[in-house]
């Protein structure tokens, strides 16, 4: 994961994000697991048989968003409607003992608390039970919600609004709110559901999924580039200062005014996403709230969910095990940014589906000195991802003689891989990388500036396709072979 700021991210794990006060409001649900083992068929239906070892209980729905931001250091007040029966007083207890605020908790005998329950055999989801009310909120019981919510507004730092299409949200209560909040200069950031995102006008920031973005647009979810261009299009009707779309295994794209940014998902094994969307609005709210960029803070957001989609079950996360996985994601990052050359050609079409530009440059790379980072740098403002093709051992053996290379290429281009500038490292073990060049295509082509643009390996082919030839000025006295030189004086 790149972070453009990873110290500011680590203080904000480190003091629980100043331990800000938010609210949420949405639809709250009580999550009901029975856990067990399957080791036959029933001989009454061709059905498993669960034998029953467990039951647990968790808040779910936009309690699961609360409890993820209290384990996150924040202090939370959660509002919504509850029934007055077994499974309210379960939840209640279950956010008292997360410290989790519940003045603006409504109970009715008109609706039921909405229960979840699944069973999980073997570690597996086998079947879900819902018990729920998906009707909107009569107008009287509106009108006690927001009176209840008004006061938190002025003492918290911003408002998230939980949508799961159970009623809560579905009225004119949303508009209500958002406009409550906006008028105390308090964001609000909305996980949204349904077809109509014309209530959640005037927020902040948004975070649907993929199939949430092309259901309530009226387009097909399969091709991204239209879609994530109906997205803009929707955040500038709605007047939302940003949008994150949630992409599953392609990770987030962030879109606003500056445009898009695509945060890239590590791959992770997944075992249940129950609740991933709950986790990465929470992350996503916890950090902007502490003062940190939208970039930032959706990588971490994104990062979140991933491990989250890693457990069984509703899943909470905290600021000590994000902060973990962070570091670890780290070193996974860099790995995963050396690619053969038939995975950078799929990395490749994924990129110019968001219509990135590449830029490509070559080299061996050996030594890495303040020469190579700046010349690297520069080479990055040219488009949107840098890709360095770097030459193998033995083909940096043929170019320097057979004292060189004094790193192994292994080594080369893990070093390549950490820094920022950097988006992809693909090793060639031809002397140039003309086949290289001529499979990628890229849009700029970069060499230093010791070089004529006649004695670039791959201009021609770039040029033919339109793309550019760029030569940039190196740091005089950087070199390796002038530090080699300098060591042996030393020996």
């Amino acid at each position: 994961m790149i972070l453009a700021d990873p110290v500011a991210v680590r203080a904000a794990l480190a003091n629980g994000f100043g331990a800000r006060r938010l609210l949420v409001v949405g639809d709250l649900m009580l999550d009901r697991y029975l856990w067990g083992e399957v080791q036959r068929i029933s001989p009454e239906a061709p059905v498993p048989v669960l034998r029953l070892r467990r039951e647990t209980e968790v808040a779910g729905g936009a309690a699961n968003v609360a409890r993820n931001l209290a384990a996150l250091g924040l202090e939370v007040e959660l509002a919504g409607v509850i029934g007055e029966d077994a499974e309210a007083e379960r939840l209640l207890a279950l956010l008292r003992e997360a410290d989790i605020g519940t003045r603006a908790i409504l109970s009715t005998s008109e609706r039921g608390t909405s229960t979840k329950t699944r069973a999980i055999g073997n570690h597996q989801q086998m079947l879900r039970i819902d018990r729920e009310e998906t009707t909107a909120l009569e107008a009287g019981l509106e009108d006690a919600l927001f009176a209840a919510i008004q006061p938190l507004l002025a003492g918290v730092h911003g408002l998230l609004l939980s949508d799961y299409a159970k009623g809560v949200l579905s009225g004119g209560l949303c508009q209500r709110l958002i406009q409550a909040a906006r008028a105390l200069g308090k964001s609000v950031w909305v996980d949204p559901k349904g077809l109509d995102f014309s209530r959640y006008q005037g927020a902040s920031l948004m975070t649907p999924n993929r199939a949430e973005l092309a259901a309530a647009l009226g387009q097909p979810a399969t091709e991204l580039p239209p879609l994530l261009t109906g997205a803009n299009r929707l955040r500038e009707t709605l007047g939302l200062e940003a949008l994150v779309v949630t992409l599953g295994e392609l990770g987030m794209t962030l879109i606003d005014a500056q445009g898009q940014q695509q945060i890239p998902a590590v791959a992770r094994e997944v075992f249940d996403v129950s609740g991933a969307g709950d986790t990465a609005i929470a992350v996503l709210a916890a950090a902007l709230t502490a003062g940190l960029t939208r970039t930032d803070a959706v990588a971490l957001a994104n990062l979140g969910a991933g491990v989250v989609v890693g457990r069984v079950g509703t899943a909470r996360l905290e600021a000590a095990e994000l902060l973990a996985a962070m570091e670890q994601d780290n070193a996974s990052a860099q790995q995963a940014k050396i690619l053969t050359p038939e995975a950078l050609l799929e990395r490749l079409r994924h990129w110019r589906d968001q219509g990135e530009r590449i830029v490509f440059t070559n080299g061996c790379f050996d030594l890495l000195h303040a020469g190579h980072v700046s010349y690297l740098a520069q080479a990055r403002q040219y488009g949107q991802r840098l890709l360095v093709g770097l030459n193998s051992d033995d083909s940096v053996r043929a170019l320097k003689g057979p004292q060189r290379p004094i790193m192994p290429e292994a080594d080369r281009a893990l070093v390549l891989a950490a820094l920022v500038a950097v988006d992809a490292v693909v090793i060639f073990s031809e002397p140039t990388p003309l086949e290289l060049i001529r499979a990628i295509r890229p849009d700029v082509l970069v060499k230093g500036a010791d070089y004529r643009p006649e004695q670039v390996v791959g201009a021609d082919e770039v040029q033919r396709h339109g793309g550019q030839l760029v030569l940039i000025p190196l740091l005089p006295e950087r070199g390796t072979s002038a530090m080699i030189g300098r060591l042996k004086a030393q020996v």
